[in-house]
Formats: structure tokens, C-alpha cells, sequence
């Protein structure tokens, strides 16, 4: 490793004593913040909602409690049961996935950055499905004339972010080339 002679006073750098170069932690740690906030949004809406109980905070935008038995946009929500154990095991192999995609390209950050959030999101929602059986959703955006978006949460936003990452960071590659 590289390093600096200590000159007049000045402490020495040692490229040593930081992180070292590629190392998951900090990814690991946004995934694990967007779950801690995805979580901790979702316990306090179950705790002030009933389930199907709307809160209108704009013209276009309110709070409810929706449970999505489904994947994005409810599909297959009402698939009989079986979705919920095949989108939990999609979750995980995601996340395993990711974990190694990380592993792979730690040094690329926002690579590593959009699949952080990604991996995130995934898990949020693995979690939901694992403890309730659902996905909480509580984040209903509708437009006059047009009707509501279906509801989402945080660790759907997460997980919506990181694709626009991961786009991203692909054209930039491609670009480079």
C-alpha cells in the first residue's frame, strides 16, 4: 500500500488505515438504512391506519393502508397464496445475487450504490411478506381524470431508484466505450 512521509508536523497518511478499496460495508449499510426507514415508516402507518383507511394530504396525494398480496402494481395479487412464497423467494435470491454482484464491482459506486438500494427495497418487502403475509403499502397518488396509482412504499421507491441507477450507470459504461 501506498505511503506518505510525515512532513513538518503533519501527520503520515497511509492509504492503509481507510476502508480498504472495494469493501462492502458501506453498501451494505445504505441497504440496511432504507430497510431500517422502510420499516419504521410502514410500523407507524399500521399503528395510526385502519387497513383501507385514507388520510387526503394534497389534491393529488394521500396516505392509506393498502396490503398488496402481489408484486409491483398488485400483479398477481390475487393469485391464491402461492405469490407470496415465490415473490419472498425472489426477494432472497436478489439479494444474494446482489451481494455477490458487490463483492464483484465494490469499486464501482454507483453500481454498488444503485444496487444497495435495490437490494434494500427487496429486502424490505421480503420482510413484510415473511411477518404479515403482504406487502404494507401507504404512498396513493391520483390525478382528476386519470384515477390512482396504485399505492407503494419506501422500499418500492428504493428499489424504483436504484433501476434509474443502474440505467444510468450502464449508459455511462456504454458511453465510455
Amino acid at each position: 500500500m501506498a505511503t506518505k512521509k510525515a512532513v513538518a508536523g503533519k501527520p503520515a497518511f497511509s492509504a492503509s488505515k481507510s476502508a480498504p478499496r472495494g469493501s462492502l460495508v458501506p453498501w451494505l449499510g445504505i441497504a440496511a438504512i432504507i430497510v431500517l426507514f422502510d420499516q419504521l415508516t410502514k410500523i407507524v402507518i399500521e399503528k395510526i391506519f385502519h387497513y383501507g383507511e385514507v388520510l387526503p394530504v394534497t389534491s393529488f396525494f394521500n396516505l392509506v393502508l393498502a396490503y398488496n398480496k402481489g408484486a409491483a402494481f398488485s400483479f398477481l395479487a390475487g393469485a391464491g397464496g402461492w405469490q407470496r412464497y415465490f415473490f419472498t423467494a425472489v426477494g432472497i435470491i436478489a439479494v444474494v445475487f446482489i451481494v455477490q454482484q458487490l463483492r464483484k464491482h465494490a469499486d464501482q459506486r454507483l453500481f454498488c450504490l444503485s444496487f444497495s438500494f435495490i437490494m434494500g427495497g427487496a429486502i424490505g418487502n421480503v420482510i413484510d411478506r415473511v411477518v404479515y403475509g403482504h406487502v404494507v403499502d401507504f404512498l396513493d397518488f391520483h390525478w382528476t381524470g386519470i384515477g390512482h396509482f396504485p399505492a407503494f412504499n419506501l422500499a418500492d421507491i428504493a428499489i424504483t431508484l436504484g433501476a434509474a441507477m443502474f440505467i444510468i450507470d450502464e449508459l455511462r459504461r456504454v458511453n465510455r466505450k
